[in-house]
């Protein structure tokens, strides 16, 4: 399940992917638009400016912007910065890969199924990017 940071971040980025090439826009305008408590949306768009999505500009003209353009960030990426593992066990993470607990993955039934499940859910993920979730 996505959490709330990973909701938050998402619709924060879709804002901002909604006026990409406009100039950076304010924190407490979109954390207003989006209904985001600022203090959350502070400490989600440090975490995306350290992994390199955000830009941030001081002064009258300030804000936050995307670094690449909304298409070229893939809605797979945010959810891992955000969340961590987008898999359902840490058996089957691509990226955060840990052995279960008394289990042996090699005729684990329940390991076959949750790998299907992953390379189903990220394939959705992969492909989908900022651009396709700006508020129409």
């Amino acid at each position: 399940m996505l959490s709330q940071k990973a909701k938050y971040a998402l619709q924060a980025l879709s804002h901002l992917a909604g006026h990409y090439g406009q100039g950076p826009v304010l924190m407490p305008h979109i954390a207003e638009t989006k209904k985001i408590p600022l203090r959350f949306l502070e400490n989600i768009f440090h975490e995306l400016k350290h992994a390199g999505l955000l830009t941030s500009h001081r002064g009258r003209q300030g804000g936050y912007e995307l670094l690449l353009p909304p298409q070229q960030i893939s809605l797979a990426k945010v959810i891992r910065l955000v969340d961590g593992p987008i898999a359902m066990l840490s058996c089957v993470s691509l990226h955060f890969y840990e052995p279960c607990a008394g289990c042996t993955e090699p005729t684990c039934g329940l390991r076959k199924v949750m790998t299907e499940a992953r390379d189903n859910v990220l394939a959705i993920l992969e492909g989908k990017t900022l651009s396709d979730i700006v508020d129409g």
